[in-house]
This record gives C-alpha cells, structure tokens and sequence, in this order.
C-alpha cells in the first residue's frame, strides 16, 4: 500500500488516446475527492540499453533512491533546527525553483534536457544524478560540522554565564572591590552557600580553619539557589579551608580576578557570536539552495526508476505515460482501488514481469530488492511530503 504521505508517480504504457488518459483519470478521482492532485508527468524515450544493464540498474536504483532520498531528508532536518522547527519559516525555505514542492511536481514536470541530456545512456545519467547528490551530501555535511562546532563553542561560553552561582562563570559578578590587593599573605575566597545553610555559615565560618580573618565574609550575589560570599583568608590555609568547605556543603570557586582575563572573554565571547550568525546565515542559504537542487535530483531518479521498470514489465516502444498524483490522505485507499481499476486492462502485460519474481528460489539472492516491491498493473514510486 503506497503511503498517504507521499506524492506518487506512476507510468504506463503509451496506447491509443493518451491525451484523453489524464482528463479520463482526473475525473474519476475528483470524483471522490476535488483535493486529489493529478498532472501529466512527462516521461522521455531513453536510451533503453541492454537487458542485462536494465536488470543491473533495476537493482541498483533502489540504493541509490534511498541514498537521495534520505539526502533530502537531512536537509529538510538541517533547516528546521536553524529554523527552531518553526513551520511557517521552514514553509519558505522548502522550494523547488522557488516554487513549492507540489507546484514542482504538479505543475507540468519535464526532464531537465539541457542538464541531464537524454542522448546519454541510462548508466551515465544514474551516475552524473548520483555524483550531484553525493557533492550536496559531501558539502552539507562538512559545513553542519563546521557550524556545529563554532555553535558549540558559544553555547559552552554562554553556558559560563548562565546557571546558579555554584557553577557560572564570576565574571561580571565579582567586582574589583570585593578583592583584597597586592596581599602576600592574604587572599579572598569566594564561597557558593545553598541559601538553607546562610545562617549556618554565618556561624561557621571564621571557625572553619586557623587564620580565617573574622568579620570578614561579605555577601556579593544572591539568586535562587544560592548566595555567594567573599571571605579573607591566609594564603597558607588555602587547601584546608576549601576541604573543610566542602565537608560543610559549602562550595569554593576557583576564581581569579583579573580585568584582563576579563576583556579577553568578552571579546572571545563576541567574536564566537558573530561567528555563528555569519555560519548560520551562510548555512541557511546553502541549506535552501541545496533542497532545491536534491530534491530535482531525487525526482529526476524517480523518473528514471519509472522508465527502467516499465521497459522491464511492459517492453518496446519504450515510450510511457507519466503521472503525477498527490492523494488526499483519507481517500488514499479510494484514490489506489481507482487507479487499479482504470488500469486493469494493463495485467496481461504487466504480470510478465511479476512472474518473474516469483519464478524459482534461485533468483531470490540476485533480485531480491525486485521481489521484495509491491506490484501493481500500473508502475509506481512515491516522493515523500516534506513535513512541515
């Protein structure tokens, strides 16, 4: 059963009134459903090649679908986490040409000739689609890296400045006067104290250690959690104090204030921020750029799996009607029991090919991607929506 998430291409045989094939088809299914979206899809008379090398591109190209089509996906993922998975901006990024992705496929589709020439054979196409698409994957992927990288170095930066007072960064904090200067035997202390132990450090403190300066803890910074206190000590009590601190769920930062520290902080901090905007920005455009250009790519491969298929089921003149059909999701069983029924009259021809998949356990390891498809009297292979 083809998925009611996708747009779905089918092709058959070109016999007798093919002009009459679409109005005849649109009428049914609107029938049932006015939203169903129907469109000529024009399938162009390729080389056809050999026997052997359709049946080798016939079990190659499903690889290479998913390849593409899991290619799309990514990018269609890299702009929405730039987006902040808002649907309304990822709306006007998702184009094809500019154009949405249903206008794309529904809007008269043609074979790109003048970049994928039909005079070349179906091999060469396969490979020149497949060598785009990997170029996209290979630079989207080390551009994500990239901007990965810048954009976790801000994160972790601005992290620093975030948090309760046990962890953050002091800077900003801390001020100058809240350090005692150009001391050689004392220093200044800065202690995190959960704001259910205030009192208790209030009474412990000067009695932590020897040589703690009494009166000297001055409060500094207070927020939810905790409450940061400045205190004096001798330089040579320094790691006895921080251990009895800890014992007491007091909690010591390791800080150092220094004005120049400081500024270059800042300036790393800044410079991290414009970086990342400038990569963002820079990332977006080649994100929408490269949708544009996977998903023609991925729809060119769709194209040419029709093509292969219906010279391998139907046979010469290899020459295919193309259609494109967007179903209206609860009328997607309807919109399938119609098309099967319109072309019914197709089994005789199309069953060869089934045959074959079901001749014998000895083609099971060779063709085992054919034998696994879901076969109708019609070919067909689907395009995924882009959720929004």
């Amino acid at each position: 059963m083809p998925s009611d998430q996708s747009t779905w291409l089918i092709a058959v045989p070109q016999d007798g009134d093919a002009e009459g094939l679409l109005p005849e088809l649109t009428s049914k299914l609107h029938q049932h459903s006015k939203s169903t979206g129907v469109a000529e899809l024009a399938i162009p008379s390729f080389k056809t090649g050999t026997l052997d090398s359709l049946i080798a591109l016939s079990e190659e190209l499903p690889k290479q679908d998913a390849f593409f089509t899991a290619t799309v996906a990514k990018t269609v993922d890299t702009l929405r986490n730039l987006l902040n998975n808002d649907p309304a901006k990822l709306v006007q990024h998702v184009l094809v040409n500019e154009q949405s992705v249903d206008d794309y496929i529904l809007g008269g589709w043609k074979w790109n000739s003048g970049r994928y020439g039909v005079q070349r054979s179906l091999r060469e196409m396969v490979d020149v689609l497949n060598k785009e698409m990997a170029s996209i994957d290979n630079v989207m992927k080390a551009k994500l890296n990239n901007y990965n990288l810048v954009k976790g170095s801000l994160v972790q930066m601005q992290r620093k400045k975030t948090g309760n007072l046990a962890v953050r960064s002091l800077v900003g904090v801390v001020s100058k006067e809240d350090i005692i200067q150009d001391s050689e035997y004392l220093e200044t202390c800065f202690v995190a104290v959960p704001k259910t132990l205030v009192k208790e450090w209030n009474l412990k403190y000067e009695r932590l250690t020897n040589m703690v300066v009494p009166r000297s803890s001055s409060h500094i910074a207070s927020d939810s959690e905790y409450a940061l206190f400045g205190v004096v000590i001798f330089r040579r009590v320094h790691d006895e104090f921080v251990q009895k601190c800890r014992e007491n769920k007091f909690i010591v930062r390791d800080f150092v204030f220094s004005e120049e520290q400081i500024a270059k902080q800042e300036e790393e901090l800044e410079i991290a921020d414009a970086t990342e905007k400038e990569l963002w920005t820079e990332l977006l455009r080649l994100s929408r750029t490269n949708f544009s250009e996977s998903f023609q790519i991925l729809v060119h491969l769709k194209v040419l799996r029709l093509f292969v298929e219906s010279v391998l089921r139907y046979g010469l003149p290899a020459n295919y009607t193309g259609f494109a059909i967007r179903p209206e999701p609860k009328y997607t069983k309807k919109t399938l029991s119609i098309l099967i029924n319109h072309f019914s009259y197709l089994g005789p021809r199309s069953s060869g090919r089934s045959k074959k998949q079901s001749t014998g356990e000895e083609f099971a390891g060779e063709y085992q991607a054919l034998m696994e498809q879901e076969f109708f009297d019609f070919v067909l292979y689907e395009v995924p929506w882009i959720v929004l």
